[in-house]
């Protein structure tokens, strides 16, 4: 179902409760929400307002990605760049690593299944982004 952002920070700075298979109609909001949304990359679960640990993102092909429980493991080549945020109004900088080592679980077949893949560039930015959000930071 498609949800309205949110963009009270008292809960956007809440730390996400970890996110079970359970929660999967989360993701699928998530997903129909951010189709309809231009320009958008990536999107957690708490700017719809739903405190658990999810985010979709979309890759360098077009194609949305759903991560649970994502955690930044490891990162290289840090850098400071300007972000923006469907919830918030104005860019901001912050610290970005360009290679990140992430771990998160992936529903499959009605089970979460845990993964780590290496990401880098835009599509490792997006991850520190949403991982930012689960944790409940405002960037």
């Amino acid at each position: 179902m498609i949800k309205e952002l949110v963009t009270d920070k008292a809960i956007l700075s809440k730390r996400c409760e970890k996110a079970t298979a359970e929660d999967a109609e989360v993701a699928q909001d998530l997903i129909d929400t951010i189709q309809t949304l231009d320009e958008a990359a990536c999107l957690a679960a708490n700017q719809i307002g739903v405190t658990k640990a999810i985010g979709v993102w979309m890759d360098d092909d077009d194609q949305l990605h759903v991560v649970y429980n994502p955690r930044l493991m490891m990162g290289l080549q840090a850098a400071r760049v300007e972000e923006t945020c469907m919830t918030l109004d104005e860019p901001v900088v912050v610290t970005r690593f360009n290679k990140a080592k992430v771990y998160f679980e992936e529903l499959v077949d009605g089970e979460l299944v845990a993964r780590r893949h290496d990401y880098t560039g835009w599509e490792s930015q997006m991850l520190q982004h949403i991982i930012d959000h689960c944790q409940g930071k405002l960037v």
